[in-house]
């Protein structure tokens, strides 16, 4: 059998290279397909050089020439890696979203999700308009964290096209993958599945106009944040990690991916979570159990803001888990904490978005109550 280019190039339109949204004729992945008899020679270009994404790519190719052209074809796939030297956010803006931050750890279980939810309700009670995708699709937290677990986004027409209405809790506008799944059921979805389902909840819902819109990212660096990156401008990331050295290990991962030229994200700065435990009987005393000041030190060997820390405290577990962010405790430590935190996330944002008109920088600035404002 001779093999068909045109056939070939049908067949190949079925497949997209994971981040870029497009199907590799489209995209211009697939930069020349020869053939000579029952041979054929793809020459493909890709613009992220992460191997896992160049694996996927060569497979999906030869699998659909192979099941849909020709079950016997020799397939030689020659690759070549065309990163930019400076590489610009693909993303498309949301109308009436001013400023998105990505809130991210190297691993799981250092608190992101607290920090993101007691982040977002303190920009709220500062006087923003805030909104949290809960973009942690395979463990999404938000619901329980702001008592939602049992909503469901409404269906609402905005020119005429069907949108999502988000949950709202405390001010805080919120949509999550959790609250169109059960609790006990998982999400079992590979990557292009994760990633329509965020797009959908980005681009077809009624967000309105908000001040911040936050993304509680999951835990690592893979499929999902080169998606989340690509579909939306992000002003900045905040990555979050505790003292422990295993753990800072995986948060130096994460802000390299941000800082990536395949990325190029500005980082905002380093949270440190459950830098220390204090008793409530010993208010003065404090005890480093999972070491001192080691993401403090870590934001300084990669030259990024340190943005506070938050110590172990049990009433952020107790608020945590009644769906109450601990940040809401009018006069406690927690609320006094995260204050600052979220002023110094404010004046980064600042200090960083040189398209920011002054006047709303003044608005930012006098609304978080920071001392600075940009020049």
């Amino acid at each position: 059998m001779k093999l068909d280019k045109k056939e070939i190039l049908k067949a190949l339109e079925s497949i997209t290279v994971a981040g870029e949204g497009k199907n590799m004729v489209e995209s211009g992945a697939i930069a020349n397909v020869v053939v000579f008899g029952d041979e054929v020679v793809i020459e493909l270009v890709l613009h992220v050089p992460a191997m896992h994404i160049r694996k996927r790519a060569e497979d999906d190719i030869k699998k659909t020439i192979l099941e849909k052209v020709f079950p016997d074809a020799k397939i030689k796939i020659n690759v070549k890696i065309e990163a930019p030297e400076k590489a610009e956010i693909k993303g498309k803006s949301i109308p009436g979203i001013k400023n998105i931050i990505a809130v991210a750890s190297g691993k799981g279980g250092v608190g992101k999700s607290t920090v993101t939810a007691n982040l977002a309700v303190t920009l709220t009670k500062m006087g923003f308009s805030v909104g949290v995708l809960d973009a942690d699709i395979y463990g999404p937290s938000m619901p329980i964290m702001f008592d939602v677990e049992s909503e469901k986004p409404l269906s609402v027409t905005v020119d005429g096209k069907s949108k999502m209405k988000p949950v709202e809790s405390y001010g805080v506008k919120i949509l999550s993958i959790g609250f169109f799944t059960s609790p006990s059921q998982a999400v079992v979805w590979r990557g292009p599945m994760a990633s329509k389902a965020l797009n959908q909840m980005i681009f077809d819902a009624d967000w309105g106009e908000l001040d911040f819109m936050l993304l509680d990212l999951p835990p690592g660096t893979g499929d999902i944040h080169l998606s989340i990156v690509q579909a939306l401008p992000i002003t900045g990331a905040v990555v979050v990690s505790t003292p422990q050295a295993v753990a800072l290990a995986d948060a130096k991962k994460g802000v390299s991916m941000f800082m990536s030229e395949a990325i190029n994200v500005p980082v905002l700065g380093i949270i440190e979570n459950m830098a220390y435990f204090t008793p409530e009987e010993l208010p003065n005393n404090k005890y480093y159990i999972f070491g001192k000041e080691g993401a403090k030190d870590l934001s300084e060997d990669l030259q990024v803001p340190f943005l506070g820390e938050v110590p172990i405290v049990q009433s952020i577990r107790e608020a945590g888990d009644c769906g109450r962010p601990a940040a809401m405790q009018t006069g406690s430590v927690i609320e006094t904490v995260f204050e600052e935190i979220t002023r110094n996330v404010v004046r980064e944002v600042i200090d960083r978005n040189e398209n920011l008109p002054a006047t709303e920088a003044v608005k930012i600035t006098t609304m978080a109550g920071c001392a600075a404002v940009k020049k």
